[in-house]
């Protein structure tokens, strides 16, 4: 689900800031550090779909999904077939056969979704389950830190339900503007 920058060979701390050479000596480019993968990204949107027409009793081909929400055919199956592997989805074979969802759409949330498709969510390296990939993580002064962030953006994405996903926004969330510094 998120990407990890750095760090750079050249020591500099971990940052969200790469440094690209350009006809100018050098240009700062800032790239997103916190961000969905397109892979989880369109998942979400298959499965909105798929919740929408929940209620429809039928089962959609990766074609027609493919068609139905705009996303190239090659990248919609392998989502699919992840989806169904994870138990989010039902794959049955046949003329009339296709995918659905399992469970109702109010009974999926976004964290089961990523983690179908990305793996476990982890802002750093450090906050996975898996092997920690940090030589300083046994002195690290900032890892319970981290870890506190994990379980807060874990427990934001438990609380939003495919069903959520499915309904329009609503106008708060829509106009909300973001906290600014004081």
């Amino acid at each position: 689900m998120l990407r990890h920058i750095g760090p750079f060979k050249s020591g500099i701390p971990h940052d969200a800031l790469a440094i690209v050479g350009t006809a100018s000596p050098f240009r700062l480019i800032e790239t997103p550090m916190l961000r969905m993968t397109r892979q989880a990204d369109y998942g979400i949107v298959l499965l909105r779909f798929l919740a929408q027409h929940h209620d429809e009793d039928a089962s959609w081909n990766a074609k027609d999904l493919a068609g139905e929400v705009h996303l190239p055919l090659p990248m919609v199956s392998k989502i699919l077939k992840l989806l169904a592997r994870a138990n989010l989805l039902t794959s049955t074979r046949g003329v009339k056969g296709g995918y659905r969802l399992v469970r109702s759409p109010e009974a999926i949330t976004v964290t089961e979704v990523v983690e179908a498709l990305e793996g476990p969510i982890a802002i750093t390296d450090c906050t996975s389950a898996e092997d920690i990939n940090c030589d300083i993580a046994a002195m690290c002064a900032v890892r319970s830190n981290w870890t506190t962030i994990n379980r807060v953006v874990r427990a934001a994405l438990d609380e939003i339900s495919l069903s959520q996903m499915a309904a329009p926004m609503r106008r708060a969330l829509a106009t909300a503007t973001p906290r600014t510094q004081e």
